[in-house]
């Protein structure tokens, strides 16, 4: 039996955001593409609810504002992503990427024993279904460009000199 989902929306600096949670933690983070069509996030099962109205919704809501003031570098959320053994692996590399810092995919796979895995590291991040919280941003090519990313390369992007301009404010 599946456990019941709850989201809401918050106001965010890349566009209104969806939080998709369960009583066990947070499932997912998703942004409208540019139709206003929610990209990962089903309207199955689901119950819309303020933000307050859902602990992990409310604190999920509040360490998202605070990351986007510069007031948060890494959050403390109990998080119920799906996904495979594998991807879990990948996922749990990603919270260990300092703020601000970024690694390659060869580097990613290197943590989790085998540098030779980067693609199907690089496939786990992309079904990262909770992005920011879990930083698949801080992501990138072996030549240091951006590559892929759900929510576009001008949002990685964006996500990345945000990290560094707090970091530097900090320093």
């Amino acid at each position: 039996m599946d456990l019941p989902h709850f989201r809401t929306t918050m106001d965010s600096p890349l566009g209104e955001l969806t939080l998709l949670a369960s009583d066990d933690g947070l499932v997912a983070i998703d942004w409208s593409d540019d139709a206003g069509h929610h990209t990962a996030i089903a309207d199955g099962d689901v119950a819309d609810v303020a933000p307050d109205d859902h602990p992990v919704l409310r604190h999920a809501v509040e360490q998202l504002a605070e990351y986007f003031e510069g007031e948060r570098m890494s959050f403390d959320l109990p998080l119920a992503a799906v996904g495979t053994a594998f991807q879990h692996e990948a996922w749990a590399a990603l919270v260990k990427i300092p703020f601000g810092e970024t690694v390659s995919y060869g580097e990613q796979a290197a943590l989790l024993g085998d540098r030779n895995k980067a693609r199907a590291v690089g496939a786990a991040n992309g079904r990262n279904p909770i992005p920011i919280v879990v930083p698949c941003h801080r992501v990138v090519g072996s030549n240091g460009h951006l590559t892929g990313f759900a929510g576009g390369l001008d949002t990685k992007a964006w996500l990345l000199d945000h990290e560094m301009k707090v970091r530097a404010d900090l320093a």
